[in-house]
């Protein structure tokens, strides 16, 4: 089966061997950004049933999800389950030059995004459309379903950070980092990541899959991605206040939580989150994960939470 009519296709970077998606790019006009995108299409030759849109953390790089996603398509059982992830703008490697600086905030990528799902709701309109946001994506995830309540079926919020970013552990260590001062001098920087090779960062990240240091690397090399990732690393610690509490409660039966057993991006917030909304830690719907299964879980842990999401999928 061929792209959907709102994608174009793009060569792939980091693919070893064969899979059954495609790299494409979504071309955003009244942005005049694009996106780097991944299209799966259902094993059989039919419009799908169910479509899963996937956002991704920061940096918003598709290909650190992709044996994530890979793993739920090759879990589905109909053969008519379609898988869409968008990355954010500016971040992936190869597509900066189309994306302006204006583009790497958060409102930017709210709009990039909602123009996305409505492509997907265009195109496939008797189609269930799942959200499935990490970390950051799942803040932008639910602002999806703020946008479009009765379009979206369901959102599985995966290690959520959706309230108080800058008083997370991580975000008092490193909010600094993210400042629009540094942002320039880290992006030169970069030019010296490119002394280091394949080897060196595999030595140093021993447990990462090389397709995963190959995306690493190819990140560390672009300086464009680099501001773009610390961009709106800055407007999250600015932006990303309060849990709209009223959201949740409103869409109580459409919301799914994933949290880390220890999570230094969410913090004290994941009780906070779960008190306000007087939530049944014991509930399929909140899910405590596994000790050694950490916030970048799409490093090395994808086959644990494409099993968690395929539960959640086909009782949603």
């Amino acid at each position: 089966m061929s792209l959907p009519s709102f994608l174009t296709p793009h060569l792939p970077d980091f693919r070893a061997t064969p899979t059954p998606y495609f790299n494409a790019i979504f071309h955003h006009r009244k942005l005049s950004a694009s996106a780097h995108s991944q299209w799966w299409p259902p094993r059989r030759q039919v419009a799908p049933e169910t479509i899963i849109f996937f956002i991704p953390g920061n940096p918003g790089l598709l290909d650190f999800y992709t044996p994530f996603l890979n793993a739920i398509y090759e879990k589905d059982t109909t053969s008519k389950l379609a898988i869409f992830g968008h990355s954010h703008l500016g971040h992936t490697p190869g597509v900066w030059y189309k994306t302006p600086t204006s583009c790497y905030k958060l409102a930017a990528q709210i709009e990039s995004i909602l123009e996305a799902f409505d492509a997907i709701r265009h195109e496939y309109v008797n189609a269930k459309v799942v959200v499935i946001g990490h970390s950051v994506g799942s803040w932008l995830s639910l602002q999806v379903l703020k946008a479009r309540p009765i379009a979206v079926a369901a959102v599985f919020l995966l290690f959520p950070t959706i309230s108080r970013i800058a008083s997370t552990p991580n975000g008092r260590r490193l909010s600094w980092l993210f400042s629009p001062y540094l942002s320039k001098p880290i992006m030169w920087l970069s030019y010296l990541t490119r002394l280091i090779t394949t080897h060196t960062l595999a030595c140093l990240f021993y447990e990462w899959p090389v397709t995963q240091i190959r995306v690493l690397q190819a990140f560390l090399r672009s300086s464009s991605s680099i501001h773009a990732a610390l961009g709106m690393a800055h407007d999250e610690m600015q932006r990303i206040c309060d849990a709209d509490i009223e959201l949740l409660e409103e869409n109580r039966d459409k919301l799914w939580y994933y949290f880390a057993d220890h999570d230094d991006w969410v913090g004290e917030e994941k009780y906070n989150i779960i008190c306000s909304l007087k939530l049944d830690s014991n509930i399929a719907r909140v899910v405590h994960g596994h000790h050694e299964i950490p916030h970048a879980f799409c490093i090395n842990h994808a086959e644990n939470l494409a099993e968690q999401c395929h539960s959640w999928l086909w009782v949603s």
